[in-house]
C-alpha cells in the first residue's frame, strides 16, 4: 500500500472512522475496544491500566472529547498522518488529535494516536 497513491478525501474517509471509534471506547473507559484497530506495537506501548488511568484523569480534568474538525493529512509511502482540531466540554482552547495509519496486511491500522 502506498499512501501517496490515495487521495486526501480517501484517507480521512478510512481514518475518520476509526478515530470515532477510539474516541467513544476512550469516553466508556473501554480498553479491548479502544485498541481494537491498533497495530501490534502501539498496543504494546498503551496498557490497560495506563489506558484507564489517563482518560479518568482527563475526563476529570478536561472532560469528554467533543467535536473535531480536520487540519490536514500528511502522506507518506508507508502510513499517513490525520491533524485534526479538538475540543473538549471542560477546556477551553482548542486541542490536536493525531493519528498515523498504516495498512497491515489487509486492514487499516492506527500506528500511534493522541490528543493534546
Amino acid at each position: 500500500m502506498n499512501f501517496m497513491q490515495l487521495t486526501e478525501k480517501e484517507i480521512v474517509e478510512i481514518a475518520t472512522p476509526l478515530m470515532d471509534h477510539l474516541m467513544e471506547a476512550s469516553t466508556q473507559i473501554d480498553y479491548e475496544s479502544h485498541v481494537r484497530d491498533f497495530t501490534d506495537r502501539l498496543k504494546q506501548q498503551v496498557p490497560k491500566d495506563r489506558f484507564i488511568k489517563m482518560c479518568q484523569h482527563y475526563q476529570k480534568e478536561i472532560g469528554f472529547l467533543e467535536a473535531r474538525e480536520l487540519v490536514g493529512v500528511f502522506k507518506r509511502p508507508d502510513s499517513a498522518v490525520i491533524i485534526w482540531k479538538q475540543a473538549l466540554s471542560k477546556a477551553q482552547g482548542a486541542f490536536v488529535a493525531e493519528m498515523v495509519l498504516v495498512k497491515e496486511a489487509d486492514h487499516f491500522k492506527v500506528d500511534h494516536a493522541l490528543f493534546f
